[in-house]
């Protein structure tokens, strides 16, 4: 049986399975990721923590375009970095700043070529890329420039290009990051729709709300991880508790 094959089992309408032991991650000598494990399968994963913590970090793992410096990761049953067939198939991810992925001029150009690097030939690849700007209601939005687009229409625009993929896990790097409301509401009812499972990165606890589970993330480690209800009000908690000190002034961080 392929990867790819063991991959779609492994993602199903109830979650996408994630494992990771001990994983660790050294850049430029300094631990991001320290003996990180846990495991996990559910449809909504959100991941909370403070700035480097490791949460960017950890999307670039778990999306296969890092590898780990020690440790055992898989998701849906393959390690994404070893088999990039399977990780291009079954994982999309959603950086913070859409100038980091849109890489052509046009709308339909940026949505067409992921399809041409899962194989499609170029008139299957741009008639399926038509029917995803369809249904997304953004057949005008084709022949537009990514450059004269506002920052929530690039987001939308690396969006479809991943949805076009069909991907069983989406992660979202901190998506709506300098956002206006009326535009991160509209993203997040896309993301509603998305049938597949979402490991979603935010600071911000309302992106978070109706998700099955929440990582804390800390120093590269598991802090918590559960239901919302619970792990949520702890680290509100903890963040209110540091707002108070002035661990800002300590170099070592």
């Amino acid at each position: 049986m392929s990867n790819t094959n063991s991959a779609a089992k492994e993602c199903t309408e109830t979650g996408c399975a994630i494992r990771l032991d001990q994983v660790c991650l050294e850049v430029e000598g300094k631990q991001v990721i320290n003996q990180l494990s846990l495991q996990t399968n559910v449809r909504r994963l959100g991941v909370i923590g403070r700035n480097g913590s490791g949460k960017s970090t950890l999307s670039r793992l778990l999306s296969g375009l890092i590898d780990t410096t020690a440790g055992e990761l898989e998701v849906a049953g393959f390690n994404p970095f070893k088999d990039r067939r399977a990780a291009l198939r079954q994982i999309g991810l959603l950086f913070q700043n859409p100038e980091h992925q849109i890489i052509f001029p046009t709308v339909l150009e940026e949505v067409t070529f992921g399809l041409r690097q899962l194989g499609q030939d170029k008139t299957l690849a741009t008639n399926n890329a038509l029917q995803v700007l369809a249904a997304f209601g953004k057949s005008h939005w084709q022949d537009a420039h990514c450059s004269a687009l506002s920052q929530g229409q690039k987001h939308l625009v690396c969006l479809m290009a991943i949805v076009a993929m069909q991907p069983n896990l989406i992660i979202l790097d901190e998506p709506f990051a300098g956002l206006d409301i009326p535009t991160k509401r509209q993203l997040q009812r896309y993301l509603d729709s998305f049938a597949g499972s979402l490991i979603h990165i935010s600071h911000d606890p309302d992106d978070l709300h109706g998700y099955d589970q929440l990582l804390w993330l800390e120093a590269g480690q598991v802090a918590a991880l559960g239901e919302p209800d619970e792990v949520m009000p702890r680290y509100l908690a903890a963040m209110h508790e540091l707002g108070e000190s002035d661990d800002i002034s300590d170099l070592s961080r």
